[in-house]
């Protein structure tokens, strides 16, 4: 089972950081092909931010993250994290943690219908 916790609070000024985590329960955090992190801002779709792939540890991220944030997993933990560096107000969503069983290839990564498994959401807000 996933679980979202959101480490260091949920609002945060315009520049700020934050991490929030994902931790999984009742099953090994390796077992997971991919996982990934998605938002969905107000009033529009859910869209794809970040995956790490078990195989290689490879990472991706939407283009609008580069540089600024950082997806990584603490096996011994069970616990995904995304650091999240230099926040600008447009990055304001609801963002959610998902695994997936398989290695997802490279162009299905962004797709919400290549994971099997979403976490709650935790809301992140950046003011300006």
């Amino acid at each position: 089972e996933f679980s979202c916790r959101r480490l260091g609070g949920g609002l945060v000024q315009a520049g700020g950081s934050l991490r929030p985590s994902c931790a999984t329960s009742g099953r090994t955090f390796g077992t997971y092909g991919s996982q990934g992190w998605f938002r969905q801002a107000p009033g529009k779709e859910r869209e794809f931010v970040a995956a790490i792939r078990r195989s290689g540890g490879s990472t991706y991220y939407r283009n609008s993250v580069k540089g600024r944030w950082t997806i990584s997993r603490d096996s011994a933990k069970n616990t995904l994290y995304l650091q999240m560096n230099s926040l600008k107000p447009e990055d304001t969503a609801v963002y959610y943690c998902a695994a997936s069983d398989r290695s997802i290839i490279l162009t299905r990564i962004e797709a919400e219908d290549s994971y099997d498994y979403w976490g709650q959401g935790t809301e992140v807000t950046v003011s300006s």
